[in-house]
């Protein structure tokens, strides 16, 4: 339960790490090579970039597996055709797989926004809560409307503490296994 309860903190510090490179990346490349498409470069490296939306989905694919233990489905990559590089970013530019996996993967920042704050209140509080006794006197410390100002408090804090850690564990598992579910939509739609 222990390993499991860090390894969804993992899981949800990484979904924010991967869902703001998402959206990095995706911003910065398609408007980079969208303001180049006058040129005879442009075309190519929008291409290229809505190529990289196979290679981020499997990655999805293998993060999801791993922490979370959500199998799914595989996803059918495009088939590249011996056309010419014009024919070629032609097909690319008109599938709109490329274009919904983009949309998908550029979502995961607000799902990264939010398991970055939900990982925050499960992992940070349940801690705070349990060190009270030693964190008392140094730092102020208010649970709803009541100070700690004394031992009996903050070891009634503590014992608050071993609830909400019990209750996080629980929370944090549910939060990963929505994420995972989340990869799995993805890519079922994706297929489709």
């Amino acid at each position: 339960m222990k390993s499991g309860f860090i390894q969804n903190g993992y899981f949800l510090l990484f979904t924010f790490v991967t869902g703001f490179f998402y959206f990095c990346f995706y911003m910065v490349a398609l408007s980079f090579s969208l303001s180049l498409s006058f040129t005879v470069i442009g075309i190519p490296l929008v291409t290229r970039v809505l190529r990289t939306t196979t290679t981020f989905i499997q990655f999805e694919r293998t993060q999801t597996k791993l922490y979370t233990d959500i199998t799914t489905e595989p996803y059918e990559s495009k088939v590249t055709t011996g056309a010419s590089v014009w024919a070629q970013s032609k097909l690319e530019l008109t599938d709109r797989r490329n274009w919904y996996a983009v949309f998908w993967l550029m979502q995961k920042f607000l799902i990264g926004l939010v398991s970055l704050v939900c990982a925050a209140v499960i992992y940070v509080t349940p801690l705070a809560c349990l060190l009270a006794p030693l964190l008392y006197r140094h730092v102020k410390m208010n649970f709803i409307f009541m100070e700690v100002d004394t031992f009996a408090e903050s070891l009634l804090f503590m014992a608050v503490g071993v609830v909400l850690a019990a209750i996080s564990s629980k929370l944090a598992d549910g939060l990963a296994k929505k994420i995972g579910g989340y990869t799995r939509s993805m890519i079922r739609e994706l297929n489709r």
